[in-house]
């Protein structure tokens, strides 16, 4: 008895959030018919593939012990400037390697003030969000920024057989993430920082460098999920773009069974807790829910995945 107990309690330990995803998934083709059509299954990968990029950029962060609260206004701040040097070079290429190289940047200042400055992450990434936002919407000039090279649409507008390309590179990102922090000794010293800092000091592992590193991976996913959005609508909004991304993002890593202190949680956890709320916001959109009280049941599942997790 005592065994059987134990075996389930850790079943749901390790598989909890693919049991709750299990069940929604369940319940959403219950309660609404529509939910399993094709199309719409595929609508809700669509949906959820900027978020799900940079919901792995943040489960990196927060399996060290921190938390990034400046991707929603990096992801603007990068759109502009990626349309900027879009319109300004006419190459796709230039675009997109400026998205990547700007977003590692901000990711490696945030990483800099984290580890060299021993600010907070929590205080040092919330200033990154207020000032990336203010570029972005002085450069912008609080406006939308349109882009002028007729291919770079293709980017985010493609489909391969029936799938986006979007929820493509959503995917293979999440497959790269997952071998880098589940078969990679860098990895394995993310998982020691945010389970204890001093232990993984004393076990000569270079914390200063792990935490620039996962700060400036963060970034790159960011510039990934810009250059998606942006080639999506062909503009970016220096004032609505990336609005309230770190919420969903911290949400899906949450949900997923990543711990608010680090050092335990998946990256698989993070896929299936993206689906969640991508299968809750569709479920909430079906049943004509008001979109105002949306971000009130996303709150509430926060709480009760916190909640569930003190209980283990």
């Amino acid at each position: 008895m005592g065994s059987a107990k134990s075996r389930l309690t850790w079943i749901w330990s390790e598989y909890s959030v693919i049991i709750a995803f299990v069940i929604i998934f369940i319940l959403a083709a219950i309660v609404n018919p529509r939910f399993l059509d094709i199309n719409n299954q595929l609508n809700i990968l669509m949906q959820v593939s900027i978020i799900g990029i940079v919901a792995l950029g943040m489960t990196v962060v927060m399996l060290s012990g921190g938390i990034d609260l400046s991707v929603g206004s990096v992801l603007a701040l990068v759109g502009v400037l990626t349309v900027l040097a879009l319109n300004a070079s006419g190459s796709i290429l230039v675009g997109i390697l400026t998205a990547l190289a700007s977003g590692v940047i901000i990711g490696l200042l945030n990483g800099l003030l984290v580890a060299k400055g021993k600010i907070a992450s929590f205080i040092a990434t919330l200033g990154m969000m207020a000032g990336a936002r203010s570029i972005a919407l002085y450069i912008a000039e609080g406006g939308s920024i349109s882009g002028e090279v007729s291919g770079f649409t293709a980017i985010a507008n493609t489909e391969l057989w029936v799938i986006d390309v979007p929820i493509i590179i959503f995917i293979l990102m999440a497959v790269l993430v997952y071998m880098l922090m589940h078969k990679t000794s860098f990895g394995r010293h993310v998982y020691a920082l945010g389970s204890n800092e001093k232990a993984a000091l004393l076990s000569a592992i270079r914390v200063d460098r792990v935490k620039i590193a996962v700060y400036s991976l963060a970034g790159l996913l960011v510039s990934v999920a810009a250059i998606i959005e942006t080639s999506r609508l062909n503009s970016i909004s220096s004032s609505s773009s990336g609005m309230q991304y770190e919420l969903d993002a911290i949400a899906a890593v949450i949900i997923g069974g990543t711990r608010m202190t680090g050092g335990r949680g998946k990256v698989i956890g993070t896929f299936f807790g993206v689906l969640i709320l991508g299968i809750l916001n569709n479920m909430m959109n079906l049943m004509n829910v008001s979109p105002h009280l949306q971000g009130f049941v996303k709150g509430a599942i926060i709480i009760v995945a916190v909640v569930f997790q003190k209980r283990e």
